[in-house]
């Protein structure tokens, strides 16, 4: 049995017993009958309003609780579908009163989740506007009013995150484009004109939109500066130049150049204004001076003639060049040509340096092939004679590749020109191969000259039966070898009757004999006595010069070898 049954039963039991306790008192008072009658029915009609009062107040309470249910019901769905997620299941089998509590709390819980989630988009919201008003971009897609789903705020915080690395890279990009901006302002001494221009420099720099039409602004404004920059570079090069140009021609003293040495570097206003001043003061100075100025320019014209190999009847078609009536006319025609001459130099000036090249080379080439045919070169020491073969034989093989270089050069060259390529007022090609061809020519008339020589002392040899000695290092006096030592202690002792060419044998080694036996000169008289070895006796003059051949070994060594050639 229930509490609340038990306590219901000892109510029933009070209340009899009251009854009771009221009859007594009733009977010992002596009420009538009608008057317990009244006073029970009082009673009565006062338990049963206190009842009734207490049941009413209960079914207010149910009527509470099943509205309170309804109510929390409702919000409860309402919030699960604001926050995009599953209703809340409610249990099976519990009282009114606890399913009403369980509901309430889950509503409670939905709230604060949406309270906590509006707060973060009230933030996030906050962050992208000022974002926005950075960047000058398009607010994020979302609406203030509506309760966003996790992934919407997790999406909202990684587009926050990226306006913020944006912000960063631009911000970056701004103080970097500002600081070259107002670096080349300086340099250009400009001052901020427009209001753009105010904003980059004099504002602060938080402030400053970092839209992409600013940043892209930036960049055109430091574009159009570094060209205004280049600009003035590029015409304080030019004053520069022509400064230079007149200096030199008119002979201006080294004194008068240096006090000018600072707006010869840098290329401000200021700068740019002197050297301008410069010019005109020099170009006026030029004209009382258009002697040795015009005389100063053909001196320039001389060398890019040189320089771009002209003809002298290419010369000759510049007749300014050789008119002595020195007026401001003829100074500009020198002018004009010189300036063309330059240009035109610049504009092939790879093919101009490769044909220098290729006469530098062809020199060298030729000293070192003249070296190559020079006896002398054997006594040289350290190397050189290596040295310069193998620097040799690298000119005879690169000659032909540079050759072939200059060729498609020249091709080009002719084909924009409309006409041929010259050198000295021959075609290019044909002159390095008359160069070649005369080369040639020389190397067989030196081969020639050689063979000459070498027959003329054959014949020399076999008409006197002189040795051929070849250039040697000569050693110094009185160091002979072992070897040579023992071939010297062996002649000594030969017999004085010995013959020319056997003495010539022992003491060189090597002897060019005449072929066919020779007849003396007295040939006519009596035939000379043999000697013991059975050979003729040495002829006086021939003796008279191994004893000179023989004075001198005695004080030198013998040479090492014949003549190769």
């Amino acid at each position: 049995m229930r509490k609340s049954e038990v306590l219901a039963a000892e109510a029933v039991s009070c209340l009899n017993k009251a009854l009771c306790h009221l009859k007594d008192i009733w009977e010992e008072i002596g009420i009538p009958e009608d008057q317990r009658l009244q006073r029970t029915n009082v009673v009565k009609n006062h338990i049963k309003n206190l009842l009734e009062m207490m049941v009413k107040e209960e079914e207010s309470l149910k009527k509470r609780l099943l509205s309170s249910i309804q109510t929390c019901r409702t919000e409860m769905e309402k919030l699960c579908l604001e926050l995009q997620i599953p209703v809340f299941e409610e249990e099976d089998g519990i009282s009114m009163l606890q399913q009403e509590k369980n509901i309430r709390t889950e509503v409670e819980a939905l709230m604060k989740e949406k309270n906590q989630r509006m707060q973060q988009l009230k933030a996030l919201l906050e962050q992208d506007q000022d974002l926005c008003d950075i960047l000058c971009s398009i607010p994020y897609g979302v609406a203030p009013d509506s309760v966003p789903s996790l992934e919407q705020l997790e999406n909202f915080r990684q587009h926050i995150a990226k306006q913020n690395e944006e912000k960063a890279r631009r911000y970056t990009e701004f103080t970097e484009l500002k600081k070259q901006i107002i670096l080349v302002m300086e340099e250009l001494d400009h001052i901020p004109e427009t209001s753009f221009e105010k904003d980059v420099v004099c504002e602060d720099e938080e402030s400053f939109c970092l839209s992409r039409d600013n940043i892209t602004s930036l960049k055109l404004l430091l574009c159009q500066l570094e060209e205004r920059k280049a600009e003035n570079e590029a015409t304080c090069e030019s004053h520069r130049e022509k400064i230079q140009q007149l200096w030199d021609r008119l002979q201006v003293p080294q004194e008068e150049r240096e006090l000018f040495n600072e707006h010869m570097v840098a290329s401000r206003r200021r700068n740019l204004e002197a050297l301008q001043t410069e010019v005109h003061r020099l170009e006026e100075l030029k004209l009382h001076n258009i002697r040795n100025v015009t005389e100063a320019i053909r001196s320039e014209v001389a060398v890019f003639w040189e320089k771009c190999f002209f003809s002298i009847d290419q010369r000759q078609d510049f007749a300014p060049y050789f008119s002595e009536d020195f007026n401001e006319e003829l100074l500009a025609f020198h002018d004009a040509e010189i300036q063309r001459l330059k240009q035109h130099y610049e504009d092939h000036r790879e093919l101009f340096e490769g044909v220098q090249k290729w006469e530098e080379s062809w020199r060298l080439y030729l000293e070192l092939e003249r070296k190559a045919t020079d006896p002398t070169r054997f006594t040289n020491r350290g190397g050189n004679l290596l040295k310069e073969e193998k620097q040799r034989s690298e000119l005879h093989k690169n000659l032909p590749k540079l050759e072939k270089k200059l060729k498609a050069q020249i091709d080009v060259w002719e084909g924009e020109q409309g006409r041929e390529f010259l050198v000295n007022g021959q075609k290019f090609l044909q002159y390095v191969a008359d160069q070649w061809e005369l080369h040639r020519i020389e190397k067989e008339k030196e081969k020639l000259e050689r063979h000459l020589k070498k027959s003329k002392q054959t014949e020399e040899d076999m008409l006197y039966g002189t040795a051929v000695r070849t250039p040697t290092k000569r050693r110094f006096l009185g160091t002979t070898t072992p070897n040579k030592s023992r071939k010297l202690n062996a002649t000594s002792s030969m017999s004085s009757g010995t013959s020319n060419s056997t003495m010539r044998s022992v003491y060189c080694g090597a002897v060019c004999r005449s072929p066919v036996p020779r007849l003396p000169l007295s040939a006519n008289k009596t035939p000379a006595a043999r000697t013991p070895g059975g050979r003729k006796p040495p002829h006086p003059r021939t003796q008279d010069c191994n004893k000179e051949n023989e004075a001198q070994f005695k004080g030198t060594p013998m040479t090492e070898g014949l003549d190769q050639h």
